[in-house]
């Protein structure tokens, strides 16, 4: 399980409107046919409009600042195992959305009007998407860039020779594009990996566009308080305040494995990644403790992340993989303080 919570976007300011969120997760559908069309929901409704939720969504906004989010973004991406245990992604992802947002509400330490929190008090919309497309950032393709662009300076040649602006021989030219394009480290179904190209296999994952304030539009609700859960007096009376994130990320673990009968592995646990980052040798120690079996499928889970499995790997190569182990720590650090969670 991968969730990450964002604001709004990065910066000093905020747009004022939530359209351009909305529209860029309404991309989706704008190739597909109508029966397969994925709308907005919430806790209560499906087929939600784009344009209900822009309304609703700019409409709960008093009294925030230019410097304050408007909105947070929650992207939910279930691995490939957890996604394996869904008879349909769409319905299944929507069940699962809903008591997510369910942990979303109890990882609050406020209260309204001298009570705890309630569904009805915060402001949602949800989609699923199936797809996903590599982008710039992503390793594989930055790692075929440099062929990326041996292969556009020969296609570049091959159009001056055609035009008569370039001697040589074209031929040879497009064999070297083939040979470039075989010879790049990253490839899908036989083809060079490239930004913009969809992922393969099942991609099913949520986006959730929850407001800043709650549904009264009278008091902030922010998912990205720095403080986690605390009490504190402010005039004379005492307050609660603060998200706790380990409480949501924990739970939204459990949330799923109950739902679908999830036996959850070790090495995709929110606590084994935050004892990888901060304590190596109980994690390790954690992990040759399993049976064989669960061993067998962490050691899977951690080698399709990339992480080094410390106790295979010889002596004479020890230095060179804790170089590597620590910088994927650092990774992986990032990612939590993020509010990432994830292997």
């Amino acid at each position: 399980m991968y969730i990450t919570i964002t604001a709004q976007k990065l910066g000093g300011t905020y747009s004022q409107s939530s359209a351009d969120f909305v529209g860029y997760l309404e991309k989706e559908n704008q190739s597909l046919e109508q029966e397969h069309i994925e709308n907005f929901f919430n806790q209560y409704g499906d087929e939600i409009s784009a344009e209900e939720v822009v309304k609703d969504i700019d409409g709960n906004t008093a009294k925030l600042k230019k410097t304050e989010p408007k909105f947070y973004s929650i992207t939910v991406s279930p691995s490939k195992y957890e996604l394996s245990k869904l008879q349909n992604s769409s319905e299944d992802l929507k069940k699962y959305t809903r008591e997510l947002m369910k942990d979303y509400v109890m990882s609050f330490n406020r209260e309204i009007n001298s009570r705890p929190l309630t569904m009805d008090d915060i402001k949602y919309y949800a989609k699923i998407e199936h797809e996903r497309t590599f982008k710039g950032t992503d390793i594989q393709v930055k790692e075929n860039q440099p062929f990326a662009t041996k292969i556009l300076q020969l296609k570049n040649d091959i159009r001056k020779i055609e035009s008569g602006k370039l001697e040589g021989n074209a031929k040879i030219k497009e064999m070297e594009i083939a040979k470039l394009e075989r010879e790049a480290p990253h490839q899908q179904n036989g083809r060079r990996i490239v930004q913009g190209m969809p992922k393969a296999g099942n991609q099913s994952h949520i986006h959730i566009i929850v407001s800043r304030k709650d549904a009264s539009n009278r008091f902030s609700l922010s998912p990205g308080s720095k403080y986690k859960a605390s009490d504190v007096e402010l005039n004379g009376k005492t307050v609660k305040r603060g998200f706790d994130r380990d409480s949501f990320f924990q739970n939204a673990e459990k949330t799923f494995d109950k739902t679908f009968g999830y036996q959850r592995n070790f090495a995709e646990t929110y606590k084994a990644r935050k004892d990888f980052i901060k304590n190596p040798k109980i994690y390790f120690a954690s992990l040759m403790k399993l049976p064989t079996n669960e061993k067998a499928l962490a050691f899977k889970i951690m080698g399709k992340a990339g992480i080094p499995i410390m106790p295979s790997i010889p002596v004479t190569q020890a230095q060179v993989a804790m170089k590597i182990f620590n910088r994927l720590r650092r990774g992986a650090e990032v990612a939590i303080k993020s509010s990432s969670i994830g292997i």
